[in-house]
């Protein structure tokens, strides 16, 4: 996907078409993604029907053989070079993703672009680690397993990550034989077309990925539903897994799901504050708090309450809102006017459920091209209490809910009384108490004295409704194999 820029101010992004068999084509539709910052129309891109959603899956198929037999040490090879290309077009590919998603560029270009680069080199040296075993088993036989690829896989991407979640995906599918058909999210479509053009430069076959873009209505909803596509992995909303899950279930088609979470950030008074502060100020403000495991619950001790709460509002009251080019910035633009919609909604019910707003709490007002954008300023809540609708609703946004607690015990309950548990995190300096916690907090992830730290090789995804199965590390590659027995009669 070309694209042609002088300065933030003039980005050109060439209309965007589908990926099929290794070659670009038109859609039964065209949509626009818009540029969240200034409201602009940035390009326009191609959206699959039953028609264009059928012909990917049937490249997928067609390539799927021949790729399941290719030499594990190739594949690796070629994930490495996808690496390398991403790390080439680091700033090309971050722009990208801030013109659509919105977020700080020394975002999208100091932390998710190369993090992309490093799942795929990760994945790429588990193309020759997937084996089977040997088993005792009765009588003159030799009984050995194989570890197979499910064969065509398809990925739903979501628009707060756009290319980390497309190496999330495509990493431990195409490391593990499986072809794929990746659809990214309608708002931010632009970097997974970007990857189709280094996925041809790498020299992956022709139908090994393919990317088609749309509603997720539309083309999601057509892909899910197709029988020759084995397994689905989705990473969004609980509604929206939801209906994933009854739709692949008429065709048994397997899937895993990363979704919503409410996550708490415990601060206890041993903890040392000022780095308990910074942490709960990064775990909710990273990524406009635009991220699943955001830190949106703090949970802090009474005695050091007011402190902590203090602390927060004084960092908060430094960062800037606004051009998400500015090097200054820390708070881009929210994805979409829906988004920020749903978000400040969420504000005014805090404020109606008499939440104490001690920061933010508005629409963040711009002025010259970014008067039309959708920024929200960095919110804080306190005299929240577990029961209110924010402290308990995924917002998806820069709103932050402080929840005071007496002991342990009541931290505990408050923590795992939500119906996510997608991550959690602990502040102390106690460590008896940290793996109290560690052990009893419901969470696919427990973060003890730090918060969203992420590694290729630790596995990431939910209990409860935050979903099932794993992305990252060695467990990623459960949810694209199958394991077959196999007996030999030595009698």
């Amino acid at each position: 996907m070309p694209i042609v820029t002088e300065d933030s101010s003039k980005i050109q992004v060439s209309p965007g078409q589908l990926f099929i068999g290794g070659k670009w084509q038109n859609g039964a539709d065209t949509l626009e993604t818009i540029n969240p910052a200034t409201g602009e129309v940035i390009t326009t891109f191609a959206e699959a029907g039953s028609r264009e959603v059928d012909s990917a899956v049937k490249a997928a198929r067609e390539a799927f053989p021949a790729w399941r037999d290719t030499p594990p040490a190739k594949r690796g090879k070629l994930l490495w070079k996808l690496a390398d290309l991403i790390g080439r077009d680091r700033e090309r590919l971050a722009t990208l993703e801030t013109i659509d998603n919105g977020k700080p560029y020394f975002e999208s270009g100091k932390i998710d672009i190369p993090f992309t680069a490093e799942i795929f080199r990760y994945f790429a040296g588990w193309a020759t680690k997937i084996h089977g075993s040997t088993l005792p088993a009765r009588g003159a036989t030799f009984a050995y397993t194989r570890r197979e690829p499910l064969g065509v896989v398809g990925l739903i991407i979501p628009w707060n990550l756009p290319l980390v979640m497309c190496s999330w995906k495509l990493g431990p599918a195409l490391a593990t034989g499986n072809t794929c058909v990746l659809k990214p999210a309608e708002q931010t479509p632009l970097t997974a077309l970007a990857l189709a053009d280094l996925i041809k430069e790498a020299g992956f076959p022709d139908g090994v990925v393919n990317i088609i873009t749309g509603r997720g209505t539309v083309t999601g909803a057509e892909l899910v539903k197709h029988p020759d596509v084995n397994k689905i992995s989705f990473t969004g909303s609980v509604p929206v897994g939801r209906e994933i899950m009854k739709s692949a279930a008429e065709t048994l088609k397997k899937v895993t799901l990363e979704l919503g979470g409410k996550s708490p950030n415990i601060i206890f008074a041993d903890a040392n504050i000022d780095s308990a502060i910074k942490g709960a100020v990064n775990g909710i403000f990273y990524g406009k708090g635009e991220l699943c495991c955001a830190g949106s619950r703090l949970l802090v001790d009474k005695s050091i309450h007011t402190q902590v709460v203090d602390g927060i509002k004084a960092l908060v009251a430094k960062m800037q809102v606004g051009d998400p080019f500015d090097k200054k910035t820390r708070i881009g633009a929210l994805v979409s006017k829906e988004q920020m919609k749903k978000v400040l909604g969420y504000i005014n019910i805090g404020k109606e459920d008499g939440a104490s707003v001690v920061a933010g709490g508005a629409r963040a007002e711009m002025s010259g091209e970014f008067a039309n954008g959708c920024f929200v300023q960095p919110t804080v809540f306190d005299n929240v209490n577990e029961n209110m609708r924010i402290a308990r609703e995924e917002i998806f946004g820069p709103v932050l809910a402080v929840i005071p607690f007496e002991n342990e015990d009541e931290a505990l309950a408050i923590a795992n009384n939500v119906d996510f548990g997608l991550a959690a995190a602990v502040w102390t300096s106690d460590i008896s108490r940290a793996h109290r916690f560690a052990d009893k907090l419901e969470a696919g992830t427990v973060w003890i004295n730090t918060i969203n730290m992420f590694d290729p090789a630790l596995p990431f995804g939910g209990f409860k409704q935050s979903g099932f199965g794993r992305d990252l590390g060695e467990d990623a590659l459960d949810g694209y194999l199958q394991t077959k027995s196999i007996w030999v009669n030595l009698s």
